[in-house]
C-alpha cells in the first residue's frame, strides 16, 4: 500500500498479555466498527440488550446505505403487502429465496431470515422509518415517488415463482428520491438515542488480541481532531468524492486520496476497550482496486456503487485477526433494461449473436449472466416499433434522470442501425446466421407457435418486425450505459450469532460481523432491498450476540 492510496490503512493486529494492562483511553461493553446500516442496527440491538455501546465510523456515517436507494427486502405478509391485496406466507419467501441464495447460507437461517422479516421491518418503523402500500404499473429498477411497494427481483418471472402466486417484497422507504439517506438518517438518529456513543472520522486501523487465546479485546482508533479545520476539510472532500464517485471518477478520487492524507497527518492513535466484543460492519470493498483485481477482476471496468469507506478495512481486520473469508470474487453487476418497459420486449444476444438469458430477468441476474458467462459483452435487439415507444416512455413515463437519460442517449447516439439482421451482425461482429435464428425463434414464440425457450412470459414476447433494426451494448464497458457494481462476499461467521470464524470453522472469541462485511443472505445472487434487509437481520443478530456474550465463558 502506497501513501497516496485513499483505503483505510490496515495494521496486524496488538497481541497483548493482560487486558487490565493496556493504556485504554475509553471502554464500552461493545464496540461496532462502521456507522452504516449493519452497524447502526447492531449498535440500537446491543443497546437494547442494556450493554454500552461505541460506535466508529471513518466519516461521519451513512456509508453505502445513506447512498441507496433505501428498499427494504421484506415479505412473509408485511402490513404494506396486505394493503396492497398479497397474500405472502413465509414459506413462499423461503421457496423463492432459496433459489436465488443457492445455498450460500444454510436453510435455517434462511427460514429465520424469512420468518422474521415483517418483524424487523416492523422494527425499523419502530426506529422512525416508514414505508407504504402504493405499487407503480409496470415492474421496475426502482419506483417513482409516489410508488413505494414493488417488484424488486424476479418474482414474476416463470422459472422462479413456484406453487406460490408472486408479492412484491421491495419496500422503499417513504421519501421523495433517493430513499437511502432517509432510511439511514432515522437509524443514525435512533443510534443515539438509544444512547450509543458516536466516535467519527476516525479509522480502526487493527484490533488488539489476547496473545494465546486469540479474543479480540478492543481497537486501535486513529481519531481526527474535533473542531480542527483540516477535520472540516475531510468531511466536504468525503461528501464530494461520494456525490461525484463515478461520474467524475478521476477527480472522486483525488478527493478521497486528499483525506486519506489528512487522517495520515492530523490523526492521533488512541486505544479503545471493547468488553464484550468488536462488530465489524464497514461495507464491501468496491472501492479497493487491488481487492477487486485480486478477487474479481472481470468486474474492474464496473462502476463502482458503493461509498468511499466501502474498501474493504473490516475484512482486512477480519483477515488480519485470522478469519476466514468466502465469495470475494462474487460481485453483484446491475444490467438494468427495464424501465423502458419496451426495451424487455426485444433480445439480449452474447458477441456471436445467441440469445443467453431471458430478457424479463431482473438486472441483477441478466448482469451475471453476461459478465460471468458471456464475457462481459451483450447486445439488445429491436426494432423502430420498440424503438419508438421506449423513446416515448423515456419522455412521458415518469422516469428517473438516471433512468431515462442514460437509455435516451444511447438510443439516439450509440445505437447501431442496420436495413437488415445480416446487416445488424455486421455492425456488431456478430454470426449473421446466430442472429436470425434467434430473431425466428423469438418471433415465432411471440406469435404463439411454442414457449418461448429462455421461459420468457407470453405477454413479454414480442416480435420483432421489419428493418430496421437496432442494436444497444449492455456491455460492462458500455460508455453511455454504465455497470453499476457491488461486492457480495466477506468474512464466514458462525450464522447462529454473527461470530467471525477462522478457517477451521471455530468462533473468533470477541468478534463479530454483519452487512457486507460478512457472508450473508445477499452473498449470492443480489436482489433490491435484500441487502439492507440482511443489515437490519444481521446487525441486529451481532449486536444482540455481542451484547450477551459472557467475557469469562469467551476466553
Amino acid at each position: 500500500m502506497t501513501s497516496a492510496d485513499s483505503v483505510t490503512p490496515v495494521l496486524p493486529p496488538l497481541e497483548v498479555d493482560d487486558a487490565a494492562a493496556v493504556a485504554w483511553t475509553e471502554e464500552a461493553d461493545v464496540v461496532v466498527v462502521g456507522w452504516g446500516a449493519a452497524g447502526a442496527c447492531a449498535a440500537i440491538e446491543a443497546r437494547d440488550q442494556g450493554a454500552s455501546v461505541i460506535v466508529v465510523d471513518r466519516f461521519e456515517g451513512g456509508g453505502a446505505s445513506a447512498l441507496s436507494g433505501g428498499v427494504v427486502y421484506a415479505g412473509g405478509g408485511t402490513p404494506y403487502q396486505r394493503q396492497a391485496g398479497f397474500e405472502d406466507p413465509p414459506q413462499a419467501m423461503f421457496d423463492y429465496l432459496r433459489l436465488e441464495l443457492r445455498g450460500v447460507v444454510g436453510d435455517e437461517t434462511l427460514w429465520r431470515f424469512c420468518r422474521d422479516s415483517a418483524a424487523n421491518l416492523a422494527w425499523l418503523e419502530q426506529q422512525g422509518a416508514r414505508f407504504d402500500a402504493t405499487m407503480p404499473p409496470h415492474k421496475t429498477s426502482y419506483p417513482p415517488d409516489g410508488c413505494y411497494l414493488y417488484y424488486s427481483g424476479n418474482e414474476v418471472v416463470p422459472a422462479y415463482r413456484g406453487e406460490h402466486a408472486p408479492a412484491p417484497r421491495g419496500h422503499r422507504t417513504l421519501a421523495r428520491g433517493q430513499a437511502g439517506a432517509t432510511l439511514y438518517a432515522a437509524l443514525q438518529a435512533a443510534t443515539l438515542a438509544a444512547g450509543a456513543k458516536a466516535v467519527t472520522q476516525s479509522c480502526v486501523r487493527r484490533l488488539v488480541r489476547e496473545r494465546g487465546t486469540g479474543r479480540v479485546l478492543g481497537v486501535e482508533i486513529w481519531q481526527l481532531p474535533h473542531g480542527h479545520p483540516e477535520t472540516r476539510r475531510h468531511a466536504a472532500l468525503n461528501a464530494k468524492a461520494n456525490r461525484w464517485r463515478n461520474w467524475r471518477a478521476a477527480a472522486a478520487e483525488r478527493w478521497r486520496r486528499k483525506a486519506a492524507g489528512i487522517e495520515r497527518e492530523c490523526a492521533a492513535a488512541r486505544l479503545v476497550r471493547a468488553e464484550r466484543g468488536v462488530v465489524l460492519a464497514t461495507g464491501g470493498f468496491v472501492f479497493n482496486r487491488a481487492m477487486i483485481k485480486q478477487h474479481a477482476p472481470q468486474y474492474a471496468r464496473g462502476w463502482k456503487n458503493g461509498h468511499a469507506g466501502c474498501d474493504g478495512s473490516g475484512i482486512r481486520l477480519g483477515l488480519g485477526a485470522g478469519a476466514a473469508s468466502a465469495h470475494l470474487g462474487t460481485v453483484s453487476a446491475w444490467r438494468f433494461i427495464t424501465p423502458p418497459y419496451s426495451w424487455p420486449r426485444g433480445i439480449v444476444v452474447n458477441a456471436r449473436g445467441e440469445r443467453f438469458c431471458n430478457e424479463q430477468v431482473y438486472g441483477a441476474t441478466l448482469g451475471h449472466a453476461m459478465v460471468e458467462e458471456q464475457g462481459g459483452k451483450a447486445w439488445l435487439i429491436f426494432d423502430a416499433a420498440l424503438r419508438r415507444r421506449a423513446l416515448k416512455e423515456c419522455l412521458f413515463g415518469r422516469l428517473w434522470a438516471f433512468q431515462a437519460l442514460p437509455a435516451m442517449a444511447l438510443m439516439l447516439f450509440g445505437a447501431r442501425k442496420a436495413g437488415s439482421l445480416e446487416g445488424l451482425a455486421a455492425a456488431i461482429g456478430a454470426d449473421p446466421a446466430a442472429l436470425r435464428r434467434s430473431v425466428e425463434r423469438y418471433n415465432a414464440a411471440a406469435r404463439g407457435e411454442g414457449a418461448d425457450e429462455l421461459g420468457k412470459s407470453a405477454d413479454m414476447c414480442q416480435a420483432l418486425g421489419p428493418a430496421p433494426y437496432f442494436a444497444l451494448d449492455l456491455s460492462i464497458g458500455s460508455a453511455l450505459l454504465p455497470l453499476a457494481t457491488i461486492t457480495l462476499g466477506g468474512l464466514r461467521v458462525n450464522e447462529a450469532d454473527g461470530h467471525v470464524r477462522d478457517d477451521e470453522g471455530r468462533d473468533i472469541p470477541g468478534l463479530y460481523a454483519a452487512g457486507r462485511t460478512a457472508v450473508g443472505i445477499a452473498s449470492a445472487r443480489y436482489i433490491s432491498g435484500l441487502s439492507l434487509a440482511d443489515c437490519v437481520f444481521s446487525g441486529r443478530r451481532a449486536g444482540a450476540a455481542a451484547a450477551s456474550a459472557d467475557q469469562e465463558e469467551t476466553r
